[in-house]
């Protein structure tokens, strides 16, 4: 089964938020960002994000999705930890992804830079990072370069190690390139006349229908709101993590699906010696996309360790 089956088996969570937004951010819940918005390669990149507003005054949790994923794949997951907590909730686009803007660099180093300005902005001091996949391996590399930003840490369903199948990803990539759509038709039209052309390359219906969330419109024109070659180019780099001496200290979990090959007990000696105080779990009958096969489980993975 190739890695982005496995991240998509069950498709993604939706649904819209009824947010209130920090003093003087632009309302990202509503609407439709320009497709591309081109960033300098060498500066951090104003992140869009939506905001789930809790009363309460504790850390505030902050969700980092995964490849080709978007902050709308945590919306109903922070609806429900926001009335579970109390916490407000914040979901992240990634650079060159939703509606976050576009650059050709795209690496963890860089996508920690990104979060630390954005939480900046926020005047977040503090927060409890939350990851998926290759957000998780940006939440890895925030808390190990800047742990005093990080009170607590959750990776989900992915290691500090070198992420296999590369090759299924660069075939996804390559058939949505290659994709070509007619302009001024139906949206129903256009996403039917995509999923022919990615068939060929892409056989599984769940893979197609997750990559097909990056399709969208803009004045009768259809393209990928996802940097493909920013991604391309920079998919070594996804797949790794960088290297570090130094250990996050701060309580770590690890939670991982027990039908997925993502955190394997050949990475424990790394995931121990990064993060000294990390607890490694696996919910049941979930792959890797936890949060969308076992959602009550994973809500309450995470309250629990809120609790701990």
């Amino acid at each position: 089964m190739s890695a982005l089956c496995r991240l998509i088996q069950r498709g993604l969570l939706s649904g819209r938020p009824s947010c209130r937004l920090f003093a003087g951010q632009q309302d990202v819940c509503c609407g439709v960002a320009p497709l591309v918005r081109a960033a300098s390669s060498s500066s951090p990149v104003s992140l869009t994000y939506d905001v789930f507003d809790g009363k309460g005054e504790s850390t505030p949790l902050v969700f980092l999705h995964g490849l080709f994923g978007s902050k709308s794949n945590f919306h109903s997951i922070a609806k429900s930890l926001v009335q579970r907590t109390g916490r407000k909730v914040l979901t992240v686009d990634a650079r060159n992804h939703g509606n976050s803007p576009h650059s050709p660099v795209l690496t963890y180093e860089a996508m920690t830079s990104d979060l630390k300005h954005l939480l900046a902005q926020l005047r977040i001091e503090k927060c409890v990072l939350i990851g998926h996949s290759m957000g998780g391996k940006t939440a890895m590399t925030t808390a190990l370069m800047q742990p005093g930003l990080v009170e607590r840490l959750v990776v989900v369903d992915i290691s500090p190690a070198q992420t296999t199948a590369r090759t299924s990803f660069y075939q996804y990539i390559q058939a949505m390139q290659d994709v070509k759509i007619s302009v001024d038709i139906p949206r129903s039209t256009a996403r039917r006349m995509a999923e022919d052309q990615l068939r060929s390359l892409v056989k599984e219906h769940s893979v197609r229908q997750f990559l097909l969330t990056n399709l969208v419109e803009q004045n009768g024109h259809y393209a990928w709101r996802v940097n493909l070659e920013a991604i391309s180019a920079h998919l070594d780099d996804i797949m790794s993590f960088p290297n570090f001496d130094a250990a996050y200290e701060g309580p770590t979990l690890f939670l991982g699906g027990a039908s997925s090959a993502y955190i394997s007990s050949e990475d424990y000696p790394e995931i121990q010696r990064l993060f000294p105080n990390a607890d490694i779990q696996y919910i049941p009958d979930a792959s890797h996309w936890i949060h969308a096969d076992k959602p009550l489980d994973f809500i309450s993975s995470i309250s629990s360790f809120l609790q701990s």
